[in-house]
């Protein structure tokens, strides 16, 4: 007897054990369990050693093996191998596989004339399709999945029971005559009559598409077109932020940016997100995808459906997440065509309803390794070891970015990226979220933890499930999760800069050193304070950080809109309506303005991401200081900088020289700052979390002058730097301080 755990089921795992052991001569059984998979199976000795060996050394593809658990049994003398009906039950662990892109067999299939599946958009086998978006619960069969109620033909249940077919026991397995299938809705009321067809003629002609995908709606437009994406952004009240482009194939994006090898592997695996690219100088798509920045959020299909649009269309499209601006994402026909009206010109649907709704994940490459900005679609919910066993629990995330964590066993299962939690809507989508991670993974919470800022909705969702809650400061959370996503759960140095932080002096935090582990933190230093002039205000409105960081540096602060900026100097100067921050995003955002780059911000992080596009080279980038002062708890003074970037903007220099000496001497200023640590406490690794973490450029050059110096730098990869990542670091604070409490309780 066999017992299997790991990421098993939805893999092609039986199918994959049953062939193994005909091909060996042994008899048995395999089935599913919450858990995992269980192998009864009996032979000859030599073959049965053979049968776990290849079992643990070449599993399918997408199969993860955590734990190969031998028992002896009495023999049964089974006739033959076969799969088994799933059992139900409780279980130890309980394993969900992400969305995976479509393998080449489906798609050839697909393209292929003759064949019983060409040309239909929801094809897909054990080795590919929808996981986590279908299923309603475990073990993962049909029956608990939104396929429940496509009754497969006899074609399809011949494949399923065909024991050389790649689609046996494929729980997402259908076609044309038995499966889901697509539809149009437009002004002119609905057609279930060449769907597709339909969809690429209104892309052709200019018009928004909103196309119904595996986790939720796309807005999709011609990504060449400036009057489409004109059209996109003003009906989506998105004036700025960049919009993700998706490619027919590799050949066509590689026309448009540039791809190195490790990129090509991304876009092209079986996760398929969306990849931060360098952009081409000569390109055909119009500008307005991604105005005055440098790279572009480019991927390729990852469905039948979205191979039969891009084949059919033939160039790129903008296919941006479907909702308006501060609303979630809409993943039902209903939600689409109410929250959606005004916005697209016809909607390409589907029958089949999902259980999970997701985004689309974002990554890039640094320094030859995978970073997740935004974790979504082909990684949720894929757990990460958490380095302990813990209590389950639940993390609730912050009310930016959020994306939910939960805590079982020894693993940390990071939940899908929800977003902003401003509106009323969105804080339903999480709380669903979260009873879904609960409910999915089978877990009863002992504890919630939350972020220390009292006015969040977590915070608020916190305390209303009536369990012991953890409030887990912002910056240690960010440190902590770091340390999950590098496997570690020692001391290090923590350099957490984000743009907002709540501190435990009621103050904003943003800009901090910190030496922290899972049990706690201590903050050793921090860029020096100035007031938030208007709290949020402040945020959308760059110029009056700048005003504050003139005026803390001893210069006159004319510097944004007349009277505006008197009065906000005033407010400074007086300290009213204001609050000290340290904040390491807002220092950016005060230096992009002063130099010309952006004064109001239409989405988080504008100003520095714009900043930072200005680049062009830091070879050169010398000249500025931030000097590191104070014994014990130091301050990092950014007034010799101000001071030096005024300087240059009055002489007019050029904006991208200042841009790199910025960056520069930012990366100079963590190095001193960490070397002060080292000098203090020995600690020799270097946690670089938070927001302004999102910034490859700062996170290269901070890097390579801490690896220089001797340091150990623990860089994000799973789990985002930012705030999608934060609930992670919750997670792990939370349970390390309820296994300490209940040690000592015992």
């Amino acid at each position: 007897m066999l017992r299997v755990s790991g990421s098993v089921q939805g893999v092609g795992f039986r199918p994959y054990v049953f062939r193994l052991a005909v091909e060996l001569g042994l008899t048995g059984a395999v089935w599913n369990e919450a858990w995992g998979v269980v192998i009864d199976v009996e032979g000859d000795e030599l073959a049965l050693a053979a049968f776990e060996d290849a079992l643990s050394k070449s599993p399918p593809p997408e199969a993860t093996i955590e734990r190969l658990q031998v028992e002896p049994a009495p023999p049964i003398d089974h006739a033959r191998f076969a799969i088994r009906e799933s059992a139900l039950g409780e279980g130890a662990s309980r394993r969900v596989l992400p969305d995976l892109a479509s393998c080449p067999e489906c798609l050839s299939e697909v393209a292929t004339r003759g064949d019983r599946r060409c040309g239909y958009a929801f094809t897909s086998c054990t080795h590919c399709g929808p996981r986590y978006s279908i299923v309603l619960g475990l073990p993962y069969d049909r029956e608990r999945t939104t396929m429940a109620g496509f009754a497969p033909c006899a074609a399809c249940t011949h494949e399923y029971e065909d024991a050389g077919s790649r689609r046996l026991h494929a729980q997402t397995n259908a076609c044309s005559e038995c499966g889901p299938r697509l539809s149009v809705m437009s002004a002119d009321g609905p057609s279930a009559t060449n769907a597709m067809k339909h969809a690429v003629a209104a892309l052709r002609q200019g018009s928004v598409v909103a196309v119904k995908g595996i986790g939720g709606f796309h807005l999709a437009c011609d990504a060449t077109s400036e009057d489409a994406i004109n059209r996109l952004r003003e009906r989506k009240r998105r004036p700025d932020k960049p919009l993700a482009v998706m490619f027919r194939d590799l050949e066509q994006l590689a026309r448009e940016v540039d791809v190195d090898a490790a990129e090509s592997v991304l876009l092209t695996g079986s996760r398929r997100p969306i990849v931060l690219l360098p952009r081409r100088t000569r390109t055909d798509l119009a500008p307005q995808v991604a105005p005055r920045l440098r790279r572009l959020g480019a991927f390729l299909p990852y469905t039948p459906l979205h191979h039969l649009l891009l084949g059919g269309f033939g160039g790129p499209l903008v296919m941006t997440s479907g909702n308006r601006s501060e609303e979630p994402l809409a993943s039902t026909n209903a939600e689409a065509l109410a929250r959606l009206e005004g916005i697209a010109d016809l909607f390409l649907l589907h029958d089949r309803d999902i259980a999970g709704a997701l985004d689309d994940s974002v990554a890039r490459i640094v320094r030859g390794r995978l970073q997740l900005l935004r974790r979504a679609r082909g990684y949720v919910p894929e757990p990460l070891p958490l380095g302990f066993v813990a209590s389950p629990g639940l993390a609730v995330g912050a009310d930016l970015k959020n994306a939910p964590c939960l805590a079982t066993g020894d693993s940390a299962v990071p939940g899908p990226h929800v977003g902003d939690l401003e509106s009323y809507e969105a804080q339903q989508v999480h709380e669903r979220a979260c009873a879904r991670l609960i409910d999915l993974f089978d877990v009863e919470p002992a504890w919630i933890a939350h972020d220390l800022h009292p006015g969040y909705h977590g915070t608020r969702l916190a305390q209303a499930y009536g369990r012991p809650t953890f409030a887990v400061q912002h910056h240690h959370a960010h440190v902590a999760s770091c340390l999950v996503d590098n496997g570690r759960v020692d001391r290090v140095i923590g350099v957490a800069w984000d743009g907002t932080g709540y501190g435990p002096d009621g103050t904003v935090w943003g800009g901090e050193i910190l030496v922290a582990d899972l049990s706690g933190f201590e903050r050793v230093g921090w860029i020096r304070p100035v007031p938030l002039p208007g709290g949020d205000a402040a945020v959308r409105e760059p110029w009056r950080m700048t005003v504050s960081h003139l005026l803390a540096s001893g210069l006159e602060a004319r510097h944004g809109p007349q009277p505006a900026s008197g009065v906000v100097a005033a407010m400074v100067r007086e300290r009213v309506n204001t609050v000290p921050t340290s904040s390491a995003g807002r220092l950016f955002d005060a230096l992009s303005s002063l130099v010309g780059v952006r004064d109001r911000v239409s989405y988080d992080g504008q100003a520095a991401v714009e900043l930072e596009a200005l680049v062009e080279r830091t070879d050169d980038a010398s000249g500025y200081q931030v000097p590191v002062e104070g014994e014990g708890p130091f301050e990092l003074d950014p007034r010799p900088l101000v001071r030096a970037v005024a300087a240059d903007v009055a002489r007019q220099a050029d904006p991208a020289c200042l841009a790199g000496r910025i960056h520069a001497a930012l990366a100079d200023a963590i190095l001193e700052a960490c070397r002060r640590v080292r000098q203090a406490t020995g600690l020799g690794s270097v946690a670089l979390t938070g927001g302004c973490f999102e910034s490859a450029l700062l996170t290269d050059l901070a890097a390579e002058r801490l690896e220089q110096a001797g340091f150990e730098v623990l860089l994000h990869g799973r789990v985002p730097p930012g705030d999608g990542g934060l609930a992670v670091g919750q997670a792990a604070v939370a349970a390390w301080r309820h296994k300490s409490l209940k040690a000592g309780a015992e």
